[in-house]
């Protein structure tokens, strides 16, 4: 019954109007008054602060400053054999596994389609199918820093503008079409693992998504595609990324998505829906056999409970 509820909510409010004034308060150095809401918040989210690189919360002058803390240097260790890929957040795996020609799960009983993810692009869509995705959810709680899984040249960026659904686990398991409706950033690399696509979803109360390389990308919510192109490897100005790095951020948390091309990578045993996620550790691997295993535990979990 409070589950109905909370999802009617999602429906009702007015969560554009709620999300502007949370990035206006969250912006604003209102001294003790900030203090007093990033010690609440640190204590309700049962925060960790000795991993910030400062853990005092006087360091802090505005909310968003808090929400994207950097950590201490080397606490999130980052796995540094060629082959490997890297987590690119802290988190929770909300799905991962197999792309179905062009289906992805969102949770039991929902999917949807990698054309409708990339805004109708069905060119990219198309070069993703059959392949492999990994959803990372981050907490209120999460470190909010997102970070590149393996070295990437930037080909493109897509801004979408949507809905700003809340992205926590009821709600993806209850709004059709969540990650394809609210509003993201599509992030195309070209990587030794062929084309990957990086994509930070928006949620409410996100006051703003960040790119290293372009700065804030949202807001102002114009209600209108963006979309930015790249130079090539070996040209001037081009944005090349190493394993490791920071190419985003959120102020507050919201959800990672990544896609990867048919028979490239296969990810880690020890990675499931639920499973905890630390920015820097091992997520995949590249697929060096002739017959590639590929990761289908959730797709096919999820078939026979239908």
């Amino acid at each position: 019954m409070l589950d109905n509820f909370k999802i009617s909510l999602q429906y009702l409010l007015p969560k554009q109007c709620i999300t502007k004034l949370a990035g206006w308060f969250a912006n604003k150095k209102a001294g003790w008054l900030t203090q007093l809401a990033i010690k609440a918040f640190a204590k309700v989210y049962k925060v960790d602060m000795n991993e910030a690189k400062d853990p005092s919360f006087t360091a802090y002058a505005t909310f968003n400053e808090f929400f994207v803390r950097p950590l201490k240097d080397d606490i999130r260790p980052i796995v540094n054999e060629a082959h490997q890929l890297a987590l690119p957040a802290d988190g929770t795996v909300s799905q991962l596994g197999a792309i179905r020609e062009d289906q992805i799960i969102q949770a039991k009983g929902h999917y949807y389609t990698t054309e409708a993810l990339l805004a109708g692009q069905y060119q990219l869509a198309e070069q993703f199918r059959d392949g492999q995705f990994i959803t990372t959810y981050l907490s209120p709680r999460d470190y909010h820093r997102v970070h590149m899984p393996c070295d990437g040249v930037l080909k493109e960026m897509i801004y979408v503008p949507g809905d700003l659904f809340s992205v926590n686990p009821l709600t993806a398991a209850n709004v059709p079409n969540l990650f394809a409706r609210n509003e993201r950033v599509i992030c195309l690399f070209e990587t030794a693992f062929g084309p990957m696509v990086q994509i930070l979803v928006g949620a409410t109360i996100v006051g703003s998504i960040e790119t290293v390389w372009s700065g804030c990308v949202t807001p102002p919510r114009e209600g209108i595609i963006k979309r930015w192109t790249y130079p090539a490897e070996g040209q001037e100005g081009v944005i090349s990324l190493k394993k490791g790095e920071e190419m985003g951020r959120f102020k507050l948390g919201s959800t990672v998505i990544n896609l990867f091309a048919a028979n490239q990578i296969d990810f880690t045993n020890n990675l499931y829906s639920g499973s905890s996620t630390r920015m820097g550790a091992m997520m995949a691997q590249a697929i060096t056999s002739e017959e590639p295993t590929v990761n289908t535990d959730e797709f096919m979990a999820d078939e026979s409970m239908n």
